[in-house]
């Protein structure tokens, strides 16, 4: 077993995020949250661009989870859309770097067997998670070779859009049945769900706004008594 997955296994990954136009948009609060889980005993970090990427990696001794969010205009895939965005991630140093691998055209209208074929051949020892929003996702991802499979997508994407979050049952479904670690990513809010993905097989489990985004927090509570 890879020794960056076996750090991560059976612990929390904290998702320390921030978009453009977010309070919290600099690389120093994101090294600030990061350094907080990883105080409160997170194993590894999620972390979108490569200016987050290398102040995190630089300053905290855990393992980062990279992404580049970036819109094309002709694909609604945007979690590291090109080789151009994967290429930036390798030079910024990101231990594992995440994907988009779900069923729809990438951008330039390629597909996304092709594009991980050339991404792998390309960076053959590099770490891959797919994000994933299907079951179906989930083993083609295995199929092509992606070492983790992400429950990240689902909820995002047109098909999964009422889909229940957490995805316990993808969870539970793609931990039978996958050799490679499945990590529990998205609509996890409690202590009690995090027990439960774990309950389902996780391997790992994948936070973001229910501790690091104050704006998504503050609304809950705020839309709770008006």
């Amino acid at each position: 077993m890879n020794d960056i997955l076996q750090q991560l296994k059976g612990g929390l990954i904290v998702s320390c995020q921030a978009l453009p136009g977010e309070p919290l948009h600099m690389p120093g609060y994101m090294v600030g949250m990061a350094e907080a889980a990883k105080r409160a005993g997170a194993v590894g970090i999620r972390s979108n661009g490569t200016e987050d990427v290398r102040a995190i990696r630089k300053e905290i001794a855990l393992p980062v989870i990279g992404l580049i969010k970036f819109y094309y205009d002709d694909s609604e895939v945007y979690i590291t859309p090109t080789m151009r965005e994967a290429e930036a991630l390798v030079e910024a140093g990101a231990d594992i770097i995440a994907i988009d691998a779900t069923d729809r055209i990438r951008p330039f209208g390629e597909k996304r067997e092709t594009f991980f074929e050339q991404l792998r051949r390309r960076y053959p020892k590099q770490l891959f998670m797919a994000d994933c929003a299907t079951i179906e996702d989930g083993l083609l991802a295995e199929k092509i070779g992606y070492d983790i499979i992400g429950t990240t997508m689902c909820g995002y994407t047109k098909e999964t859009q009422q889909a229940a979050r957490p995805p316990f049952e993808m969870i539970r479904f793609l931990s039978v049945h996958c050799k490679i670690p499945v990590f529990a990513e998205g609509g996890i809010w409690t202590p009690e769900e995090l027990k439960k993905v774990f309950e389902c097989g996780a391997y790992s489990a994948v936070i973001g706004s229910a501790i690091t985004r104050p704006y998504e927090i503050a609304k809950r509570f705020v839309e709770a008594i008006l």
